[in-house]
Formats: structure tokens, C-alpha cells, sequence
């Protein structure tokens, strides 16, 4: 037999496990990315990205970490600089970014900790919500579509499995099972674009379920 030990560890994560989804779905969570600006942290970032759209998780604002001084006497640091404003101003097309300046060294303590002197430590802007909004196109093309915001995501990445009620969304490592919409479940998967950073997903209505109008 199992250990007692083990039996306690096993209730204990399933708790913590518990606790982390609780703030996950709740939709007044709200994320903030801290990375540093540059190939590795760009990478980082849209993957950070796509995997928070997905679960509908909003992003208050990135803290780009460890940032170079603009100027400086060491020539040797002027294309570190100018990869890190490249990023920066890549980073600032699609988010609220602040800078925190590096030390020169790694922060060791709580002193160092205070001088970084993280900006928007108390910032209380509201964030909109990640909304999947659905959309009528009867009239137009005898569809309903289904907006899914999913920034950063490749064609070749994304897989989309109906099941029942549920639509499961499969982005590059991440998947969700979401439940569909009341009026998508009367309908059939028609297709799916991804366009500028969105999955549109068409759903035509099922004959047998859909009401007939007169």
C-alpha cells in the first residue's frame, strides 16, 4: 500500500491544482508578462500570448526586464541596445509596456529587489475582457461565425475538433475544450479562417434542429 505520505501529497496538489484553475476561469483575472526585450523574450512573449487568448486571459501590460541604457560609453553595447528598442517598439505596437533598467548584474536581495523599481506597480486602468463574440451572416452567406482572438497563431498549428457541445481548439502546445455558444450547438462546422490574428470559425445551421421561419 501506497504510503500516508504519499496519499497527503497527492490531496494536497489537487488543491493547488484546483486554486490555479479557479483563477484561470475567473474573467476578472488579469495577467502581467514580464520579459526581456530581445529575440529569446520575443519568442517567449507570443507564445505567452496565444496560450493566454486562448484561455480568454487579458493582459494589463508587459514589464520589459533587464533593459540597456540608451546611452552609454561602451560601444560594444550599441547593438544589444538597438535589439532591445527594436523589440521594445515591436512590443509597444500591441502592448501598454514599461521598462525596468538593468542593474548590470542579477538583483541578489531585498535591496536590489527595491531598486528595480517595477513601474505600474498600482495601476487600476480597467482591461476589457477577451470577448468570442458570434457574429449573423444568415442573410449574407447562411452562416453564424464564431470570433476567436488567437494572436500570434500559425495556420499550420491550429486544429479544431467538434465534440457534442464543445469545440476543442488545439494552438501550437495549447488546447481548450470550450462549450459552444446555445446557438452554434443547432449548427454544423461549415469551415475556419485564420485571419490577422483570428479564428473565424462558420457554423451552418442544422436543418433538423434549426427553427423553420415561415
Amino acid at each position: 500500500m501506497p504510503a500516508e505520505w504519499l496519499y497527503e501529497t497527492a490531496a494536497r496538489w489537487d488543491l493547488e491544482l484546483a486554486a490555479v484553475e479557479a483563477v484561470v476561469a475567473d474573467r476578472d483575472t488579469v495577467v502581467r508578462l514580464v520579459a526581456e526585450p530581445g529575440p529569446a523574450g520575443a519568442d517567449a512573449l507570443r507564445t505567452a500570448a496565444l496560450g493566454l487568448s486562448l484561455r480568454g486571459l487579458r493582459t494589463d501590460l508587459v514589464v520589459a526586464n533587464r533593459v540597456l541604457p540608451e546611452a552609454s560609453p561602451d560601444t560594444w553595447l550599441a547593438g544589444p541596445v538597438a535589439q532591445q528598442r527594436k523589440t521594445l517598439d515591436e512590443w509597444r505596437e500591441a502592448y501598454d509596456v514599461r521598462t525596468v533598467a538593468h542593474l548590470g548584474r542579477d538583483p541578489r536581495g531585498a535591496d536590489d529587489l527595491t531598486a528595480l523599481d517595477v513601474p505600474g506597480a498600482g495601476r487600476d486602468t480597467p482591461v476589457a475582457p477577451v470577448e468570442w463574440p458570434v457574429t449573423d451572416r444568415l442573410g449574407e452567406d447562411g452562416v453564424l461565425v464564431w470570433h476567436i482572438p488567437l494572436p500570434g497563431a500559425i495556420r499550420d498549428d491550429l486544429d479544431l475538433v467538434r465534440r457534442g457541445d464543445e469545440l476543442v481548439v488545439t494552438a501550437g502546445r495549447f488546447r481548450r475544450i470550450v462549450p459552444l455558444p446555445s446557438a452554434l450547438r443547432r449548427c454544423t462546422v461549415d469551415g475556419a479562417a485564420l485571419r490577422e490574428g483570428e479564428l473565424r470559425v462558420r457554423f451552418a445551421p442544422d436543418p433538423k434542429l434549426w427553427p423553420q421561419s415561415r
